[in-house]
């Protein structure tokens, strides 16, 4: 049966998956790029930029395991964005150029929807108002078949595990404190229905994997 998965989610010690006071000039809020240092030494990333290099292990191996199996992808509207509010226009179209790195149907979570904006490499930005469960039901139907991936950010990944839909959830827990900015794990409580179903560890980072349970 095809699942919900959430994947490769970098969270610091204190709970926060981007910095405070994001923005176009930064996208992970203040000291937030610490977060993906582990991910920028990976053979997966030097081979997103076209380079035969960069270190393989169990990083690497979280990182490939991320992209397997997934046929959509759902993300929330801070995740696609800075911009807040009714769109002003439709000039923005993600941070990630042209060619985004889904190349397969995504779906924004938002208040505010726009046109279905398709891109170079197979990538589809539909933008949905919808509740949880039915961008899961659009988005499993646009996988025909495969996983569907939650990407972020914390908001999003929080509604999905309130309402017990994501069936398995990985995170790299850096070592380090940012203090304030987008938390994952309020209102969460102890997480009921969620079990940890790994741990692994690398010089980087622990891999936590929770995996649903009832």
């Amino acid at each position: 049966m095809a699942k919900l998965r959430v994947h490769n989610i970098a969270i610091s010690l204190d709970g926060y998956i981007a910095g405070p006071n994001q923005g176009p000039e930064n996208p992970l809020g203040e000291g937030g790029l610490r977060l993906h240092d582990w991910v920028w030494a990976t053979r997966y990333a030097h081979q997103m930029d076209g380079a035969d290099t960069g270190e393989t292990g169990v990083d690497n191996d979280f990182m490939v395991a991320g992209d397997a199996g997934i046929g959509a992808t759902i993300m929330g509207r801070n995740m696609f964005g800075p911009i807040r509010g009714p769109w002003a226009d439709h000039e923005w179209q993600g941070w990630w150029g042209d060619n985004p790195p889904y190349h397969h149907d995504t779906f924004v979570m938002t208040h505010h929807t726009r046109p279905s904006l398709p891109m170079t490499g197979g990538t589809t930005f539909h933008f949905v108002n919808e509740t949880p469960e039915e961008v899961v039901r659009q988005a499993f139907k646009a996988a025909d078949g495969q996983d569907v991936r939650l990407a972020g950010g914390s908001s999003a990944i929080r509604q999905f595990l309130r309402a017990g839909l994501v069936d398995e959830m990985h995170l790299a827990v850096v070592p380090i404190l940012l203090g304030a900015g987008e938390r994952l794990y309020d209102d969460l409580g102890t997480l009921p229905g969620y079990e940890i179903s790994s741990v692994v560890h690398s010089p980087a980072v622990t891999h936590v994997t929770f995996t649903k349970s009832a």
